[in-house]
Protein backbone atom coordinates (compact mmCIF):
# COMPACT_ATOMS: atom_id res chain seq x y z
CA UNK A 1 0.00 0.00 0.00
CA UNK A 2 1.42 3.35 -0.97
CA UNK A 3 1.67 6.23 1.50
CA UNK A 4 -0.93 8.13 -0.53
CA UNK A 5 -3.38 5.24 -0.24
CA UNK A 6 -2.71 5.00 3.49
CA UNK A 7 -3.32 8.73 3.91
CA UNK A 8 -6.60 8.26 2.01
CA UNK A 9 -7.55 5.49 4.47
CA UNK A 10 -6.84 7.77 7.43
CA UNK A 11 -8.80 10.62 5.83
CA UNK A 12 -11.71 8.24 5.16
CA UNK A 13 -11.57 7.24 8.84
CA UNK A 14 -11.75 10.95 9.72
CA UNK A 15 -14.86 11.32 7.58
CA UNK A 16 -16.35 8.29 9.30
CA UNK A 17 -15.72 10.02 12.64
CA UNK A 18 -17.54 13.10 11.36
CA UNK A 19 -20.49 10.90 10.41
CA UNK A 20 -20.47 9.51 13.96
CA UNK A 21 -20.60 13.06 15.34
CA UNK A 22 -23.62 13.85 13.18
CA UNK A 23 -25.39 10.72 14.43
CA UNK A 24 -24.32 11.49 17.99
CA UNK A 25 -25.70 15.06 17.83
CA UNK A 26 -29.04 13.73 16.57
CA UNK A 27 -29.12 11.14 19.33
CA UNK A 28 -28.16 13.73 21.98
CA UNK A 29 -31.15 15.87 20.94
CA UNK A 30 -33.38 12.80 21.15
CA UNK A 31 -32.03 11.97 24.63
CA UNK A 32 -32.35 15.50 26.01
CA UNK A 33 -35.91 15.76 24.67
CA UNK A 34 -36.70 12.73 26.84
CA UNK A 35 -35.06 14.08 29.98
CA UNK A 36 -31.59 12.65 29.33
CA UNK A 37 -28.91 13.50 31.88
CA UNK A 38 -25.31 13.97 30.81
CA UNK A 39 -22.42 12.78 32.97
CA UNK A 40 -18.65 12.73 32.70
CA UNK A 41 -18.20 15.87 30.62
CA UNK A 42 -14.69 16.42 31.96
CA UNK A 43 -13.15 13.56 30.00
CA UNK A 44 -14.93 14.28 26.71
CA UNK A 45 -12.50 16.96 25.48
CA UNK A 46 -9.42 14.82 26.12
CA UNK A 47 -11.10 11.91 24.30
CA UNK A 48 -11.82 14.07 21.25
CA UNK A 49 -8.23 15.32 21.32
CA UNK A 50 -6.88 11.76 21.59
CA UNK A 51 -8.99 10.47 18.70
CA UNK A 52 -8.07 13.45 16.51
CA UNK A 53 -4.44 12.99 17.52
CA UNK A 54 -4.60 9.34 16.46
CA UNK A 55 -5.48 10.31 12.90
CA UNK A 56 -2.87 13.06 12.71
CA UNK A 57 -0.16 10.89 14.32
CA UNK A 58 -0.83 8.02 11.91
CA UNK A 59 0.00 10.25 8.95
CA UNK A 60 2.86 12.14 10.61
CA UNK A 61 4.65 9.01 11.79
CA UNK A 62 4.36 7.29 8.41
CA UNK A 63 5.49 10.35 6.45
CA UNK A 64 8.13 11.82 8.77
CA UNK A 65 9.67 8.53 9.91
CA UNK A 66 9.26 6.90 6.49
CA UNK A 67 7.48 3.86 7.89
CA UNK A 68 7.31 0.97 5.42
CA UNK A 69 4.25 -0.96 4.38
CA UNK A 70 4.85 -4.55 5.42
CA UNK A 71 2.29 -6.65 3.52
CA UNK A 72 2.01 -9.40 6.14
CA UNK A 73 1.27 -6.79 8.83
CA UNK A 74 -0.49 -4.13 6.79
CA UNK A 75 -3.12 -6.29 5.14
CA UNK A 76 -3.98 -8.13 8.36
CA UNK A 77 -4.28 -4.80 10.20
CA UNK A 78 -6.51 -3.42 7.43
CA UNK A 79 -8.85 -6.37 8.00
CA UNK A 80 -8.91 -5.50 11.72
CA UNK A 81 -9.65 -1.85 10.91
CA UNK A 82 -12.63 -2.98 8.84
CA UNK A 83 -13.76 -5.38 11.58
CA UNK A 84 -13.56 -2.57 14.14
CA UNK A 85 -15.70 -0.34 11.91
CA UNK A 86 -18.25 -3.11 11.53
CA UNK A 87 -18.38 -3.64 15.29
CA UNK A 88 -18.68 0.11 15.93
CA UNK A 89 -21.65 0.48 13.56
CA UNK A 90 -23.24 -2.70 14.94
CA UNK A 91 -23.09 -1.03 18.38
CA UNK A 92 -24.62 2.16 16.98
CA UNK A 93 -27.41 0.23 15.25
CA UNK A 94 -28.08 -1.89 18.35
CA UNK A 95 -28.32 1.07 20.74
CA UNK A 96 -30.26 3.18 18.25
CA UNK A 97 -30.96 6.66 19.61
CA UNK A 98 -29.41 5.70 22.96
CA UNK A 99 -25.93 5.55 21.34
CA UNK A 100 -23.87 8.68 21.78
CA UNK A 101 -20.27 9.83 21.90
CA UNK A 102 -21.15 11.47 25.22
CA UNK A 103 -22.51 9.87 28.38
CA UNK A 104 -26.22 10.70 28.26
CA UNK A 105 -28.68 8.46 30.06
CA UNK A 106 -32.43 8.72 29.52
CA UNK A 107 -34.28 7.98 32.76
CA UNK A 108 -36.47 4.92 32.44
CA UNK A 109 -34.79 3.69 29.26
CA UNK A 110 -34.00 0.02 29.53
CA UNK A 111 -30.45 -1.27 29.45
CA UNK A 112 -29.71 -2.82 26.05
CA UNK A 113 -28.69 -6.48 26.25
CA UNK A 114 -28.88 -7.54 22.61
CA UNK A 115 -26.48 -7.43 19.67
CA UNK A 116 -22.87 -7.29 20.83
CA UNK A 117 -24.04 -6.13 24.29
CA UNK A 118 -25.31 -9.61 25.09
CA UNK A 119 -21.67 -10.81 25.23
CA UNK A 120 -19.67 -7.86 26.51
CA UNK A 121 -20.70 -4.70 28.39
CA UNK A 122 -18.77 -2.12 26.31
CA UNK A 123 -18.27 -3.49 22.78
CA UNK A 124 -17.88 -0.02 21.27
CA UNK A 125 -14.67 0.40 23.29
CA UNK A 126 -13.40 -2.91 21.99
CA UNK A 127 -13.87 -1.43 18.50
CA UNK A 128 -12.05 1.76 19.52
CA UNK A 129 -9.13 -0.16 21.05
CA UNK A 130 -8.87 -2.49 18.07
CA UNK A 131 -8.89 0.38 15.60
CA UNK A 132 -6.37 2.36 17.68
CA UNK A 133 -3.90 -0.49 17.35
CA UNK A 134 -4.72 -1.60 13.82
CA UNK A 135 -5.03 1.69 11.91
CA UNK A 136 -1.47 2.85 12.68
CA UNK A 137 -0.04 -0.63 12.09
CA UNK A 138 -1.52 -0.78 8.58
CA UNK A 139 1.60 1.21 7.66
CA UNK A 140 3.92 0.22 10.56
CA UNK A 141 3.29 3.31 12.71
CA UNK A 142 4.03 1.42 15.90
CA UNK A 143 4.79 4.48 18.06
CA UNK A 144 1.29 5.81 17.34
CA UNK A 145 -0.26 2.40 18.01
CA UNK A 146 1.47 2.10 21.40
CA UNK A 147 0.89 5.73 22.40
CA UNK A 148 -2.80 5.68 21.50
CA UNK A 149 -3.34 2.34 23.20
CA UNK A 150 -1.79 3.50 26.48
CA UNK A 151 -3.61 6.85 26.53
CA UNK A 152 -6.90 5.31 25.40
CA UNK A 153 -6.71 2.64 28.13
CA UNK A 154 -6.02 5.35 30.72
CA UNK A 155 -9.01 7.45 29.57
CA UNK A 156 -11.38 4.52 29.15
CA UNK A 157 -10.53 2.60 32.30
CA UNK A 158 -9.86 5.61 34.49
CA UNK A 159 -12.65 7.93 33.43
CA UNK A 160 -15.06 6.98 30.66
CA UNK A 161 -16.20 3.49 31.65
CA UNK A 162 -16.53 4.40 35.36
CA UNK A 163 -18.58 7.49 34.36
CA UNK A 164 -20.86 5.35 32.19
CA UNK A 165 -21.25 2.68 34.84
CA UNK A 166 -22.09 5.30 37.48
CA UNK A 167 -24.61 7.04 35.21
CA UNK A 168 -26.31 3.76 34.31
CA UNK A 169 -26.39 2.64 37.95
CA UNK A 170 -27.91 5.96 39.07
CA UNK A 171 -30.51 5.86 36.31
CA UNK A 172 -31.47 2.34 37.37
CA UNK A 173 -31.91 3.20 41.07
CA UNK A 174 -35.51 3.62 42.19
CA UNK A 175 -36.46 7.07 43.43
CA UNK A 176 -37.57 7.77 46.99
CA UNK A 177 -41.01 9.18 47.73
CA UNK A 178 -39.75 12.74 47.35
CA UNK A 179 -38.45 12.07 43.84
CA UNK A 180 -34.79 11.99 44.86
CA UNK A 181 -32.54 8.99 44.48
Amino acid sequence: MSVALYVALVVATGFERLAELVVSARHARWSFERGGVESGRGHFGPMVLLHTGLLVACVVEVVVLDRPFLPWLGWSMLVLVLVSQGLRWWCIATLGPQWNTRVIVVPGASLVRRGPYRWIPHPNYVAVALEGIALPLVHSAWITAVGFTVLNAWLLLGFRIPAEERALRLADEPTRGDGRR
